[in-house]
C-alpha cells in the first residue's frame, strides 16, 4: 500500500516546486541565535525552538514595523492556531533566518507564513503558520476588527500576491 501520509509525500516528492524557495521570498526577516541550552537530548534544537523564533519574528515586525507598543496598546494579536513542518534539523550554534510574510487577512485574523533557513548555507530548516485574532486587550478579549492602518500596511508590504494573478 503507498504511503499516503501528507507530511511524507510531500517531503519525498522532489519534483514539486518549493513554495518557500530562499529567505529572499519574505518580505519580512529576522535573525534568530540558537543557544546551547536551545539542544535537546537527541542532538539537535527542540521543537519549541522554532516555535520560539516564529514567534519572534512576526512580534518584532509588530514593534518594528507597525509600532505596537506591546504591553500598552488597546489591542493585542493572539495566536489561535500554529503548525510547524521540520524539514532538516538544525543545531547550536545555528543561526536560523526567519521570512515572514502574510497569507491572508480576514476581518479579525491575519494568517502569516514563515520559513526558517540557516543562516550559514541556506538550507529550508522549517514551514510554519501562525493565525493571529485581533482581540481588545481588556475584558473578555473578543474579536475585533483588524485596525484599518494594520491592514492597509500588511496589505502593501506583507501579503503574498495571488499565485497568476487569481484573487
Amino acid at each position: 500500500m503507498p504511503d499516503t501520509d501528507l507530511a511524507t509525500a510531500d517531503r519525498t516528492d522532489d519534483t514539486a516546486p518549493d513554495p518557500f524557495g530562499s529567505v529572499d521570498a519574505f518580505p519580512y526577516r529576522r535573525s534568530f541565535d540558537t543557544r546551547w541550552n536551545d539542544n535537546d537530548v537527541f542532538g539537535h534544537l527542540n521543537n519549541t525552538i522554532y516555535y520560539a523564533a516564529m514567534d519572534t519574528a512576526i512580534t518584532s515586525w509588530f514593534v518594528a514595523e507597525y509600532h505596537l507598543d506591546p504591553t500598552g496598546s488597546e489591542w493585542i494579536a493572539v495566536i489561535v492556531a500554529s503548525s510547524c513542518r521540520f524539514v532538516e534539523s538544525a543545531v547550536f550554534p545555528d543561526v536560523i533566518e526567519v521570512g515572514v510574510r502574510a497569507e491572508r487577512i480576514g476581518r479579525s485574523s491575519i494568517v502569516w507564513r514563515f520559513g526558517l533557513f540557516r543562516r550559514s548555507d541556506g538550507a529550508l530548516l522549517a514551514t510554519g503558520e501562525f493565525v493571529h485574532v485581533v482581540v481588545a486587550r481588556e475584558g473578555a478579549r473578543r474579536p475585533r476588527p483588524v485596525p484599518d492602518d494594520l491592514r492597509t500596511l500588511v496589505e502593501r508590504t506583507m501579503l503574498r500576491p495571488a499565485p497568476n494573478g487569481v484573487s
